[in-house]
C-alpha cells in the first residue's frame, strides 16, 4: 500500500479536537477495502495525534464495529493483536472479538502502522464512582490477568515485557528526583519552584526505601517463573476501559498490553482512586485488594511486592515527571497547588498501609 509513512500531526486552533489528517482518512478507506463489511458511516472517536493513532466507529450492515490505527511499532502492536485473539478465542474473555480480512488476518499494515477492525460493543456503561464500582473494576482486572496467563505472541511478534524492569523503574524514579531538585533551584523564581524542592526531599526518601525494600523482597524469585506464567498486565486500565455490558464487565483497549507481575496494575487502580478521593481510605483499599483477590488469588509475596509498589511515591513522579521538558512553562500557580494536594494526600497513605501490611500472613492461595 505504498511508501507513505504515517506521522504525528498538530492539533491546534485551526483544527478540531479529533482532526486526522486527510492523507489518514484516505489511508482508513483503503484498509477497510481489505474487509468484507458494508460500510454505511465512519465517525472518528478519538486520536492520538502526539503519537499518530486514532479511532473510527464503524456503521455497518453487520452492526457497529471499531477500525483502530495503532500508533506503536508494529512488531509491538503483533503482540497486542496475538493477546486479544488468545483472550477471545483461547479464554472466552469478555474483551472485543477482531474481524477478519478477507484473506483471513488479523490486520492490515499500512502507513508503516497496524491498522485493524474490532466489533463495537454496546450498550457499555462505566461503572459508578464510589466503593461498589471499584470492587467491580478490581474483580474484572482479576479475572482479565487470570485469563491471560498461558498467552504465547506470535513468532514476529516483539516480546513487550515489563516483568523484569521493576528495579530499573524504582531507579528511575529516584533518579528523576535529582533532576527535579535541579529543575526547581535554577527557577527557583516560578510560583511552584519552592513547592516542587519541599516535595522532592520528601519523596526522594520514600522512593530510596521503596528500592531498598523491593531488593529485599520475594521479586527476584517471582519473576523466575517468568512471562507466561504470569500473564499480562493491561497498563492503561481504570474507569474508561473497564465497563458494564449486558454479561459482565469489559476490558477494551488492550493496545499496550505487556508481561509483568499483575499486581502492577492493581497498583496503578488503587493509587489513583485514591488521588480521585484526595484521601487514602483503609476501607476502599482493603475492599478493593479482597475483589481482585477473589477473580485472581494473590499470593502473600505478590501481596508484599503490591505494599512496596504502594508506597512508591507513584503520585508524585506521574503528574511532576513533565516539569523536565518545560519548566518555565510547567512551574506555575496550578502545579503548586497540585503539589500541595499530592503531599496533603500522601499524609493519609502511610496510617493505611501501616494498617493492612500483615493483612495477608498467613493466607493461603493455591
Amino acid at each position: 500500500m505504498g511508501e507513505l509513512i504515517i506521522e504525528p500531526w498538530i492539533v491546534d486552533e485551526t483544527t478540531h479536537d479529533f482532526f486526522v489528517p486527510e492523507y489518514i482518512e484516505n489511508l482508513a478507506h483503503q484498509v477497510l477495502k481489505h474487509y468484507d463489511l458494508s460500510v454505511r458511516n465512519m465517525q472518528i472517536i478519538t486520536t492520538k495525534p502526539d503519537k499518530g493513532g486514532a479511532i473510527w466507529k464503524l456503521d455497518t450492515k453487520s452492526g457497529p464495529k471499531s477500525l483502530k490505527l495503532l500508533h506503536r511499532r508494529p512488531t509491538r502492536s503483533l503482540f497486542s493483536l496475538g493477546a486479544q485473539e488468545y483472550l477471545v478465542k483461547v479464554q472466552a474473555a469478555r474483551v472485543p472479538p477482531i474481524i477478519k480480512t478477507k484473506d483471513g488476518k488479523n490486520f492490515v499494515e499500512a502507513g508503516g502502522k497496524l491498522w485493524f477492525v474490532a466489533e463495537w460493543i454496546e450498550p457499555l456503561t462505566p461503572v459508578s464512582k464510589d466503593l461498589e464500582g471499584a470492587k467491580q473494576l478490581c474483580y474484572a482486572l482479576g479475572e482479565f490477568h487470570r485469563l491471560s496467563k498461558g498467552y504465547v505472541p506470535p513468532q514476529n511478534a516483539e516480546i513487550a515485557s515489563r516483568l523484569y524492569k521493576w528495579p530499573k523503574t524504582y531507579e528511575k524514579v529516584l533518579k528523576k528526583m535529582d533532576w527535579l531538585r535541579n529543575i526547581a533551584k535554577a527557577y527557583s523564581d516560578m510560583p511552584a519552584s519552592s513547592h516542587l524542592l519541599n516535595g522532592v526531599e520528601k519523596f526522594e526518601q520514600q522512593a530510596i526505601q521503596s528500592i531498598n525494600s523491593l531488593n529485599q523482597s520475594s521479586y527476584y524469585d517471582l519473576v523466575q517463573q517468568g512471562n507466561a506464567y504470569w500473564g499480562l498486565v493491561h497498563q492503561d486500565y481504570g474507569w474508561s476501559n473497564g465497563q458494564m455490558g449486558k454479561n459482565g464487565m469489559w476490558i477494551i483497549d488492550l493496545d499496550g498490553v505487556a508481561y509483568d507481575l499483575p499486581i502492577r496494575d492493581l497498583r496503578k487502580l488503587i493509587s489513583g482512586t485514591m488521588a480521585d478521593l484526595m484521601k487514602w481510605d483503609t476501607t476502599w483499599v482493603r475492599e478493593m485488594i479482597a475483589a481482585y483477590h477473589e477473580a485472581n488469588p494473590i499470593s502473600p509475596q505478590l501481596y508484599e511486592i503490591l505494599m512496596i509498589d504502594l508506597s512508591l511515591p507513584n503520585e508524585f513522579y506521574k503528574n511532576l515527571k513533565e516539569a523536565v521538558y518545560e519548566p518555565e512553562v510547567f512551574l506555575n500557580e496550578q502545579t503548586a497547588q497540585l503539589i500541595q494536594t499530592i503531599i496533603e494526600t500522601d499524609q493519609s497513605k502511610w496510617p493505611v498501609l501501616n494498617e493492612i501490611k500483615d493483612d495477608w500472613k498467613g493466607v493461603k492461595t493455591k
